[in-house]
């Protein structure tokens, strides 16, 4: 079983990092698409993205900013994190099966457990996909626990 930590307000420094990745599978990009309700033809429709100026179909760009969100409520500061605000600046498409690398850096801390964090997601080629400033209460008690196991989740094709 994999543990959460987090990393609460009092510990974090200016200047620390912390990075999480995940890859982008057909199955994710589908789900995220249902769960959103963003069914744009440029991520599902292979034909109509071949005429896209992407020249194939690429992910949702919040896909990319959720991934900031799952690194900041697991790994800095971690469980028990609230979020408050996120800029994004998207830079490149995502395509499907690139490997993101989301690298949160602490930028300063404020008054009543505030952080801002400077949010860097690349691919794996290391090039700048998503750039943004992430602001968060950070947590004020250390705590660990076990990381949730999330239901297998299934796509069947929608018959017509």
């Amino acid at each position: 079983m994999e543990t959460l930590e987090n990393i609460v307000y009092d510990d974090l420094q200016v200047g620390d990092t912390a990075s999480y990745t995940r890859s982008l599978t057909e199955e994710e990009l589908v789900l995220f698409a249902a769960v959103s309700g963003d069914v744009n033809p440029v991520h599902l429709d292979p034909a109509f993205a071949a005429n896209s100026m992407f020249k194939e179909r690429i992910a949702h760009g919040m896909w990319s900013g959720s991934l900031i969100s799952a690194a900041l409520a697991t790994v800095m500061p971690g469980p028990g994190t609230i979020y408050l605000e996120q800029s994004l600046s998207f830079k490149r498409p995502v395509k499907l099966d690139d490997t993101l690398t989301v690298k949160l850096t602490v930028a300063s801390k404020g008054s009543r457990n505030r952080v801002s964090l400077h949010c860097l997601v690349t691919n794996q080629r290391n090039e700048e996909v998503v750039t943004g400033e992430a602001r968060v209460i950070a947590p004020s008690e250390k705590m660990s626990l076990t990381k949730p196991q999330l239901p297998r989740i299934t796509i069947e094709t929608a018959s017509g």
